[in-house]
């Protein structure tokens, strides 16, 4: 009875196993696969499109204020039974209903500018949201590239981790046959030992590099993703030498159109605080339909249609509109400031990142170089080591030369891949892909 017991918890377990790994969703996913997936799912710039919504809606609100306004009411009155006496006659004050419709206006300078300044928040919302796209996608590039590289370094790593293992055996057998020193082996035990560690901690880095894609991309966490592009075909050599190539056209950068709208804002700012001075209309129609449900007609105050007009004309606020204009005049030229600063800074860096991206490509054609030679190297004492003719201490330098060269060559891949979508950035010219 146990047995059977124990056995029906055991397939449930494995038919829930079963189902959670069918559930788990996979995505297998170029690079210009993660970037189109980003741009539909990611959250935050799902925000930024929702931001142009909102916008929209308020674009209407204020457009809608200036428009006529109609209104139903209806009126309900019961004295019950009360008579009103007048010069000893008695006017009995029946109920009574009323039905009015009313159609409402309001006009001023400020609701005129407020729709000019709506309209303009929706175009500053949608440069936001092409900003937030282009971030976004610059932001899975590096991180697509990055898990790319770590993973080539793992592989190098574990073939460097068998070739030391083979000549740790090898060196153990000299031992064991007594033509060996225990301290060569001793060497190469905590080499090998320190290599699984790197390893193991380049896998964690991986794991996390994995998650910050996963959020990127909007997916769900238990999501499993592959990579399908080589990292060599993700570097884009070519295109990014014609990065060099390209004239910096600063009406193109996303930054420069903002600040470029903040600008015609602040104008507007000024044009708001001035139309206080300016008189604010008001006008309305009204329609009235009085009852008296059946019985007699009592008297009537209510006129059928009625129709009024008010100006508002400001005189005299203590300085308080002088002041507000004063004030948004010098917002503007804070703005004005900050935008030639902003403008110098952004020639600036265009300069320095082809300066960057200039210095990586030399360095990563420098270490593709040295990469190859350490190799070399190391293949070569690793044969020397085997037949007698190279120490254990002459293996351990080469192995870490080796590491070293495939650190920095894989970092100046990574170096490349940064400075060539910082400078993609800036310029603008086309879609990050």
């Amino acid at each position: 009875m146990i047995r059977k017991r124990t056995f029906f918890l055991l397939f449930l377990f494995y038919c829930s196993f079963l189902e959670a790994k069918s559930n788990q969703e996979r995505l297998e996913l170029s690079l210009s696969q993660a970037i189109d997936y980003a741009v539909t799912h990611n959250r935050s710039l799902a925000n930024a499109s929702l931001e142009i919504k909102k916008a929209k809606a308020k674009s209407w609100q204020v457009l809608g204020g200036m428009l006529p306004q109609v209104n139903a009411s209806f009126d309900y009155q019961n004295f019950c039974g009360y008579k009103m006496s007048l010069m000893n006659f008695e006017i009995p004050m029946n109920p009574t209903g009323t039905l009015g419709i009313t159609a409402s206006m309001s006009l001023s300078g400020a609701q005129i500018v407020s729709a000019m300044l709506v309209d303009l928040a929706v175009d500053m919302a949608d440069v936001s949201v092409k900003k937030n796209e282009q971030e976004i996608s610059a932001q899975v590039i590096k991180v697509y590239v990055t898990i790319l590289a770590m993973e080539k370094t793992v592989g190098l790593l574990d073939s460097n981790l068998a070739h030391l293992q083979k000549l740790h055996k090898i060196t153990e057998d000299l031992v064991n046959a007594g033509v060996g020193e225990h301290t060569d082996a001793d060497k190469l035990s905590v080499q090998v030992a320190s290599m699984k560690n790197t390893i193991n901690s380049n896998k964690r880095t991986l794991e996390m590099l994995y998650n910050s894609l996963k959020l990127q991309l909007g997916t769900e966490v238990n999501t499993s993703i592959v990579l399908t592009d080589e990292l060599k075909n993700s570097l884009k050599i070519d295109e990014a030498k014609d990065l060099l190539n390209l004239n910096f056209d600063i009406e193109r950068n996303y930054s420069y159109q903002l600040l470029q709208q903040n600008l015609i804002l602040a104008d507007k700012q000024v044009i708001m605080a001035k139309v206080n001075y300016l008189p604010h209309l008001n006008m309305f129609y009204k329609y009235s339909y009085k009852t008296y449900f059946g019985a007699d007609k009592g008297m009537d105050m209510t006129p059928p249609n009625l129709v009024g007009l008010s100006l508002n004309i400001p005189i005299f606020s203590s300085g308080i509109k002088a002041k507000q204009v004063e004030e948004a005049q010098i917002a503007r030229e804070i703005l004005d400031n900050t935008f030639a600063n902003t403008k110098n800074a952004l020639l600036v860096q265009n300069k320095q990142l082809r300066y960057n991206l200039t210095n990586a490509f030399e360095d990563y054609e420098n270490q593709q170089a040295n990469i190859d030679v350490s190799q070399r190297v190391f293949e070569s004492i690793s044969r020397k080591y085997e037949h007698g003719t190279a120490s254990s201490l002459d293996v351990t330098n080469a192995s870490m030369n080796l590491i070293n060269a495939q650190a920095h060559y894989v970092q100046a891949m990574l170096n490349l891949v940064n400075a060539k979508i910082e400078l993609e950035v800036l310029l603008n010219n086309k879609k990050l892909k």
